[in-house]
């Protein structure tokens, strides 16, 4: 069975359907890019997988052992994320508040967790700093690193470029493309940066008036 299997989707908000019948499935440890223009329902159909959002119609399947509190999710960023006055270690560590139920403290086993992550995505050394000082690069390897406390499955990216400059752009790239290739980590992402983001996934998903879904070679094939 697929990692993520979603049949017949029908999605959309407040009685409006954006996405009608749309069926896609991600197997364990894909790369798969979602693209369309503005409006096409990509955020909405990423917060369906999270669960955030029922869909009108369809289903959404998960492979056995994997649930939506075990998705790992980066989503834009807002004015009130950019300001958090919180520490680093603070941010990355709340990434496992899902992993808790009850209990109000963490344990050394997610602490552990946080400090690998850091360390993976070279911020290790940002532990102690305010999150709102840091560099618009800084931030986003923060808040990936907090989504992988809460899974280090499957990792749901939207639009994690968004308002960085190219250097750094390339950068986070790359450390995705690492997480998938060396971590094992199954990444869906959000993009509208179709040329730097096809280098690295494997599959796409195009959404909007017609729906393509296959491999990056088939979808470059038919663009052509």
């Amino acid at each position: 069975m697929a990692f993520v299997y979603c049949n017949n989707l029908t999605v959309g908000y407040e009685g409006r359907f954006i996405l009608k019948n749309l069926s896609f499935e991600v197997e364990k440890g894909d790369y798969l890019c979602i693209i369309g223009s503005n409006g096409s329902g990509k955020s909405t159909l990423m917060k369906t997988i999270l669960s955030l959002i029922k869909p009108y119609s369809g289903s959404i399947v998960f492979d056995e052992g994997l649930s939506p509190n075990d998705v790992g999710y980066l989503p834009q960023q807002t004015i009130v994320q950019k300001d958090f006055p919180s520490s680093v270690y603070e941010i990355v560590i709340s990434g496992c508040l899902n992993k808790m139920g009850n209990r109000p403290f963490y344990n050394k086993k997610e602490k552990d967790l946080a400090l690998k992550n850091m360390e993976k995505l070279s911020i290790l050394d940002l532990k102690s700093k305010n999150f709102k000082d840091l560099s618009g690069g800084q931030k986003q390897r923060v808040l990936l690193s907090r989504a992988l406390c809460a899974s280090e499955k499957l990792l749901l990216l939207d639009e994690p470029v968004a308002g960085l400059d190219p250097k750094i752009t390339q950068q986070l790239y790359s450390l995705v493309a690492d997480l998938n290739k060396n971590y094992g980590l199954t990444i869906i992402m959000i993009t509208h940066d179709l040329g730097e983001s096809l280098k690295f996934c494997n599959k796409v998903l195009k959404i909007g008036d017609s729906y393509f879904f296959g491999t990056k070679e088939e979808y470059l094939a038919k663009a052509e």
